[in-house]
């Protein structure tokens, strides 16, 4: 063989192992990333369907009470009767103005929207839905209530408060 074509193949067989070099580190490289990127691939769907089972779960939660509070107003209607007198277990509509020394205070006024109330439920300050009871639709009450010290909002804590309230009704 002369020495061109000896040279010659000797450069060819260099860069057939210099691709097959390429090919194996590349075989290599995917032998450890494949996985990991398979991995990653699933931890990522998993979070997603995570995710989305907390916002399905979230707007169930969400519907179902707008549901409830729906088939609160479907099933029964509201009452402005003012024959009718507010008892324990009763759903009323209601708005109020709250106010500490005369002072209206953030988040104590329904401005004008009214807000359904089970009475007996506590999800009120304490004792306020119990001053409801025995009033009609349409009255008027001024309820008084001391918020807790541990109420959660400096202006509030432990203060008395009074809420001028206004039956609106009752859901019969």
């Amino acid at each position: 063989m002369k020495k061109e074509n000896r040279k010659a193949a000797q450069e060819r067989r260099a860069k057939e192992r210099e691709h097959e070099a390429k090919i194996a580190h590349r075989k290599k490289v995917w032998s450890y990333a494949g996985p990991m990127l398979i991995i990653v691939v699933i931890v990522v769907l998993i979070i997603a369907s995570v995710m989305d089972s907390k916002r399905i779960s979230s707007e169930s939660a969400s519907s179902a009470a707008s549901t409830s509070s729906a088939s609160t107003s479907a099933s029964a209607s509201l009452q402005t009767d003012t024959s009718l007198t507010i008892e324990d277990g009763d759903t009323v509509n209601i708005d109020y103005v709250g106010s500490i020394d005369g002072v209206e205070f953030q988040g104590g006024n329904t401005e004008g929207n009214g807000a359904d109330l089970v009475i007996g439920s506590h999800s009120y300050i304490d004792d306020f839905e119990e001053q409801l009871i025995g009033h009609h639709p349409g009255d008027s009450v001024d309820v008084t209530v001391t918020f807790p010290e541990d109420y959660g909002k400096d202006e509030l804590n432990g203060k008395e408060a009074l809420f001028k309230v206004t039956v609106n009704g009752i859901y019969k």
